[in-house]
């Protein structure tokens, strides 16, 4: 890859952070393992060819055209998060996976409406994933689990909540994040 496609891709990737939280590519591997998908089985669910869902990965192309599939990716996320803390079963989620393939979408703004995401206090599990989703594009997770051991002589507690947060699974943030609140 030479440098104009280099600065191309990085900066797709960072027009994806702005727009969707995080870059594509991080946010649709995290997607494919808390659901245990591939990348073809992930592209039909969300209703994009396959091709699409790579280049949206690599960084190729930065935005999700069709406001449909942004939802459908919401509610995948949110899936993920309920099978993560074990609230959904993995055939509760194979047939949620099926009604999400299905929907339309609809508007991406509501006015009182139902939205794809609970209005309202956010969830501890959302919170754990933007926690999540910031150390994860802050730096990769042998990086964090690098930085962490280095803390752990002195200050053992930072020293795990980068672990936990940084590198380690969902349903375990979540616990630690429940353990730590007064």
């Amino acid at each position: 890859m030479d440098t104009a496609q280099q600065e191309a891709t990085a900066r797709a990737r960072e027009l994806q952070r702005s727009w969707y939280g995080e870059p594509l590519g991080a946010l649709f591997r995290r997607l494919i393992d808390d659901l245990g998908l591939n990348q073809a089985r992930l592209a039909a669910v969300l209703g994009l060819s396959a091709p699409m869902l790579s280049q949206l990965m690599s960084g190729q192309r930065a935005k999700i055209g069709n406001p449909a599939v942004v939802q459908r990716v919401q509610h995948l996320q949110e899936l993920a998060g309920q099978v993560a803390d074990g609230s959904v079963s993995a055939a509760e989620a194979a047939e949620r996976m099926e009604e999400i393939k299905k929907s339309q979408g609809g508007s991406v703004l509501t006015n009182g409406g139902q939205t794809a995401i609970s209005s309202g206090a956010p969830t501890v599990k959302r919170v754990v994933r933007e926690i999540q989703s910031l150390l994860r594009s802050v730096s990769a997770a042998g990086d964090i689990i690098e930085a962490a051991n280095a803390l752990a002589p002195s200050h053992p507690e930072l020293a795990e909540f980068l672990k936990v947060y940084g590198a380690g699974r969902t349903s375990d943030a979540v616990a630690h994040y429940e353990a730590h609140q007064s």
